[in-house]
C-alpha cells in the first residue's frame, strides 16, 4: 500500500461538529470545526441548517478535481449562501467560490457565496461577483440571513456553456499542485 504525503500536519482523528463523523485531524480541519462553532453557537443556526463537504466533480485535461464547499447554508429549504475555506489570500479564493455558488445547485445559481481564512472573510454576491462585505461579520447570522432572504435572487442556471467555464475555473484553481511528484 502506497503513503499518501502531503504538506499537512495529521494530528490523528477529530469528529466533525456537525455530523459526528470522524475526520482527519489537521491544522485546516479545526479552522473548518471552528467555523461551523461559530455558525451554531454565535450566529444562530440550526446544525440541520449547515450541510458540511458537498462537492462538485470535474475532469478536465486529465485532472480529476473534487472541489469541496466547506459548509453550505440552507434557509427555507433553499440553498442560500456558501462558505469556502482556505489559508492564505481571500482574492485568490473569490473566482472559485463564485464558480461553485453558480454551479452547485443544478435548479438555480446559489446567491451568497463566503470565502474565510479563518481570521477574515468576503462576502460575495454569486450573480455579480461584487463584495458585499468584508470582515469575520461577513458570515451573516441566520437573522441577518432571513431579513436579507426576501432581496435575494436565486437566477436559473446558466446555459451549458457557461456552466462549463465555471466548472474548468474550479478545475483550475482547485487542483491540487503542491504534492504532486513527492
Amino acid at each position: 500500500m502506497s503513503e499518501h504525503r502531503s504538506h499537512h500536519l495529521v494530528y490523528g482523528t477529530l469528529n466533525d461538529y456537525l455530523t459526528g463523523e470522524e475526520l482527519t485531524d489537521t491544522d485546516d480541519e479545526r479552522i473548518r470545526q471552528d467555523l461551523s462553532r461559530l455558525l451554531v453557537e454565535k450566529r444562530g443556526y440550526q446544525r440541520q441548517d449547515l450541510q458540511p463537504r458537498l462537492f462538485i466533480e470535474t475532469l478536465f485535461t486529465k485532472n480529476f478535481v473534487r472541489s469541496t464547499i466547506d459548509i453550505t447554508v440552507t434557509i427555507e429549504g433553499r440553498q442560500v449562501m456558501i462558505i469556502r475555506y482556505g489559508p492564505g489570500s481571500l482574492v485568490s479564493r473569490e473566482r472559485a467560490a463564485l464558480a461553485a455558488a453558480r454551479v452547485l445547485n443544478s435548479s438555480y445559481r446559489i446567491p451568497l457565496a463566503v470565502v474565510t481564512n479563518g481570521r477574515d472573510a468576503l462576502l460575495l454576491d454569486s450573480l455579480t461577483g461584487n463584495i458585499l462585505k468584508e470582515g469575520m461579520g461577513s458570515i451573516l447570522s441566520k437573522q441577518e440571513l432571513l431579513t436579507l432572504l426576501p432581496t435575494l435572487t436565486f437566477a436559473d442556471p446558466q446555459d451549458q456553456e457557461k456552466q462549463l467555464r465555471e466548472k474548468r475555473i474550479l478545475n483550475a484553481f482547485d487542483l491540487e499542485r503542491c504534492c504532486i511528484g513527492i
